[in-house]
């Protein structure tokens, strides 16, 4: 299967300079890739096993205490 790399962000998300967000794209059936918007050479490259633990630790608060 061929991948095509293209960048993704929310819906939320803005269209002007001041709604900078984190982007995604899928590289290939094993990696995921992430940038902030503003600063688009600076990329992570993750599995979307690692993703999906961590949005599910996100929506569930597990990350909360961290942002105190």
């Amino acid at each position: 299967m061929s991948y095509v790399q293209r960048w993704r962000k929310s819906s939320y998300s803005g269209e002007d300079a001041e709604h900078n967000c984190v982007e995604l794209a899928q590289r290939d059936a094993t990696a995921i890739l992430l940038r902030e918007s503003d600063d688009p050479q600076t990329v992570i490259t993750t599995t979307p096993l690692a993703l999906r633990a961590l949005t599910r630790a996100v929506k569930a608060g597990r990350l909360d205490h961290l942002s105190r």
